[in-house]
C-alpha cells in the first residue's frame, strides 16, 4: 500500500512549488524525481542524518548521476568556510547548471545547501527534504538561505526558492526530545502571529505533540506549513507581512550569537524571545496579562525556556539586537503582539521599556526551564 501524502502549494506564480507531507513519503521517488531537470543530483546532509536517511534518498534518485557531501553537524558550522565544501564537491564532480542540489537534514543543512544552490553557476535548482520538526514547519519553506557571521546570525544569504519540499513525518522518530521542542517553538509562533484557533488547538494538544502522536504531529506540521505558505505567497522577499514570521527572532538571534552558535538551539532562543516580545507588548498596553500568562504557560509546557540567560548583559543583548535585518536608521524594529493572532512590526516603543524587559526577563542557568541534558 502506497503511503498517503498531503500536498500544499506555495503560490509564487512560475516559481510555485509543492510541499508534500506524509508518513513514508521519502519512499515516493516520483515526488522527488519530477523536480530534477538534468541528470546530476548532489545530496547535502550532515554526519548525524546521513547514516539514517542517505541510502534511502540515494535510492529515490536511482539512475541519476548522484554524489553527496556530508557536513559537520551543528549551528556553529553554518559558516562560509564550511559552505565551500559544497562548492568543492560540485566542481570536483563537474556538475553543470542543470544539476539539482538536495538538502537532507535540518535547518542548517537546508540553509547552507540552498545558499550553495543560489550561488553555484549563479543559481541551480534545489529540493528540501527536512528531517527536523523546526525545518519541516519553518526553514524549509519560503526560500530563505544563508550562513551566519560571528557578528550576526543569517546576515549573509539569498532568497532562493526550492523546486519541492518533501516532509516525511517518519524522520521525526529519530529526533531528540530537545530538537522536537525547538521545532514546537516555531509552531507556537504561527498561533501567536496569525492563527488564534491554532494557538488554542496547541493548548489542547501539547501533551500529545510532545508524545509524538502521529496524527497530532501531522496536523501541526500541515497547519504550520499552510500558514507559512500563505505568508510567503503574499510577501516573498520580506518587504511587508513576511517580517511578522520573525516574532521572537530578534531577541533569539541575539541570545544565539551572544552565547556562541550551538549553545542554544534556534527554537530555544525564539521561545524566550517570543515571551519577551509578549511582555514588551503587555507593558505597552497592547496585551492582557492573562494572555501573556497563557503564552508563557504553553511555552513552558513545550519544555522551552521563557527567559534569556543571565550571563548575557542587557547592553550585550541590545548591541546584538541592533544587528538585525529589520533594523532601520539605527532603530531596533521588533515584531510585537497587538492581540492573540495579530502581530505588527514596530519601533514605536520607549527604548527604556525594552531595556527593562531585557533586565527583568533573564534567569540564572539553574532557573531556566530544563529537561534532559539540554536547555528547554
Amino acid at each position: 500500500m502506497r503511503p498517503s501524502v498531503q500536498t500544499l502549494t506555495v503560490d509564487l506564480g512560475e516559481r510555485s512549488y509543492p510541499i508534500h507531507i506524509g508518513s513514508g513519503v521519502l519512499a515516493r521517488a516520483e515526488l522527488l524525481r519530477a523536480h530534477v531537470a538534468g541528470r546530476q543530483v548532489m545530496i547535502v546532509s550532515n554526519e548525524t542524518v546521513a547514516p539514517l536517511y542517505m541510502q534511502r534518498t540515494l535510492a529515490a534518485f536511482a539512475g541519476f548521476q548522484c554524489a553527496s557531501v556530508i557536513l559537520p553537524d551543528g549551528e556553529q558550522y553554518k559558516r562560509l568556510d564550511v559552505l565551500n565544501s559544497i562548492f568543492d564537491a560540485l566542481l570536483e564532480k563537474q556538475f553543470d547548471r542543470r544539476c539539482t542540489v538536495v538538502a537532507l537534514g535540518g535547518g542548517v543543512v537546508g540553509d547552507m545547501a540552498g545558499f550553495a544552490a543560489a550561488c553555484y553557476q549563479r543559481g541551480v535548482p534545489f529540493i528540501q527534504i527536512p528531517t527536523t520538526l523546526l525545518a519541516q514547519v519553518d526553514s524549509s519553506v519560503g526560500g530563505k538561505t544563508g550562513v551566519n557571521h560571528p557578528l550576526g546570525k543569517n546576515m549573509i544569504g539569498a532568497f532562493h526558492q526550492p523546486n519541492c519540499v518533501l516532509i516525511d513525518t517518519d524522520t521525526l522518530a529519530t529526533l531528540p526530545d530537545r530538537e522536537l521542542s525547538a521545532g514546537i517553538a516555531e509552531i507556537i509562533k504561527y498561533g501567536l502571529i496569525r492563527d488564534r484557533q491554532f494557538f488554542a488547538w496547541l493548548e489542547a494538544h501539547m501533551d500529545a505533540l510532545l508524545a509524538r502522536d502521529p496524527a497530532v504531529l501531522a496536523e501541526a506540521i500541515e497547519r504550520s506549513c499552510r500558514n507559512k505558505a500563505d505568508v510567503v505567497a503574499a510577501d516573498e522577499k520580506e518587504s511587508g507581512v513576511r517580517a511578522l514570521l520573525n516574532l521572537g527572532h530578534t531577541f533569539g538571534h541575539a541570545i544565539e550569537t551572544g552565547l556562541g552558535y550551538g549553545a542554544w538551539l534556534h527554537g530555544e532562543g525564539v521561545a524566550a524571545g517570543m515571551v519577551m516580545a509578549a511582555e514588551l507588548s503587555r507593558r505597552l498596553g497592547w496585551l492582557e496579562a492573562a494572555l501573556l500568562a497563557r503564552i508563557e504557560t504553553l511555552t513552558r509546557r513545550a519544555r522551552l525556556p521563557v527567559r534569556a540567560p543571565a550571563q548575557l548583559e542587557v547592553d550585550t543583548l541590545l548591541r546584538l539586537m541592533a544587528v538585525d535585518k529589520k533594523a532601520q536608521a539605527g532603530k531596533i524594529r521588533l515584531v510585537l503582539l497587538k492581540s492573540l493572532g495579530e502581530a505588527v512590526v514596530s519601533d514605536d516603543y520607549n527604548p527604556a521599556l525594552l531595556r527593562a524587559v531585557l533586565r527583568d526577563f533573564r534567569a540564572d542557568e539553574t532557573l531556566l526551564w530544563r529537561y534532559g541534558d539540554g536547555h528547554g
